[in-house]
């Protein structure tokens, strides 16, 4: 049975109150530096606002910010190739417990720790709809064969993507459990290349607006 990212929501327990206080300052400090990224792009914003606003050179102004959301929109669909800082995962599951669950679980953790793009394999790309199929050992995503070990690569501020890794009952706790029995290796780099691509599918009913 599928399941697919966009529709999955993680539901809330006690993590957080039975949580060391130093993993609490870990994720807090990995929240600051996502708050300040998202406070950056706030800034560049409000100077593209004032500039369209002043006219001067709007026309070019203007299609140099479409292109940048272009771009991004792209990268975040899995259209275009991507680069950046980030960490790169292996995940080692040699009795083959992995589920689908606990990839999901992984893949989540990423994203909810500042992700922008996820590789696995060096040969997958994964986007919000892609979907998780398949039984330990033989684990799918879009219909593409996962395999093992598995490589994450994930671009992202590498410091916070870390930190939500090794959080107390998080990916790490979850792979060497004694249930799944498994090794798992983080290491941080300064430029990650993800080159594989996602083909979207054609939407069957729904149409631009005009």
């Amino acid at each position: 049975m599928a399941v697919v990212m966009q529709i999955r929501a993680r539901a809330a327990d006690d993590t957080y109150s039975t949580a060391r206080r130093a993993d609490l300052v870990q994720l807090v400090d990995g929240l600051s530096q996502e708050s300040r990224r998202l406070e950056s792009e706030v800034s560049q914003l409000e100077q593209t606002k004032r500039d369209l606003a002043t006219g001067t050179d709007a026309q070019r102004v203007a299609r140099e910010q479409a292109q940048r959301r272009l771009d991004a929109l792209q990268v975040l669909a899995g259209t275009a190739a991507a680069q950046g800082p980030g960490v790169r995962i292996t995940i080692t599951d040699p009795r083959n417990k992995v589920s689908v669950g606990v990839l999901l679980d992984a893949i989540e953790e990423m994203r909810d720790a500042g992700g922008e793009v996820i590789e696995i394999n060096d040969r997958i790309r994964v986007v919000g709809s892609s979907s998780i199929t398949g039984s330990p050992g033989a684990l799918k995503i879009d219909g593409q064969d996962v395999g093992s070990p598995i490589l994450l690569e994930v671009i992202g501020e590498a410091h916070a993507l870390q930190e939500a890794a090794r959080f107390r009952g998080g990916l790490v706790s979850e792979i060497t459990s004694a249930q799944i029995g498994g090794q798992i290796t983080i290491q941080a780099v300064d430029r990650l290349e993800v080159r594989s691509l996602h083909r979207a599918e054609p939407h069957q009913y729904a149409r631009p607006a005009r």
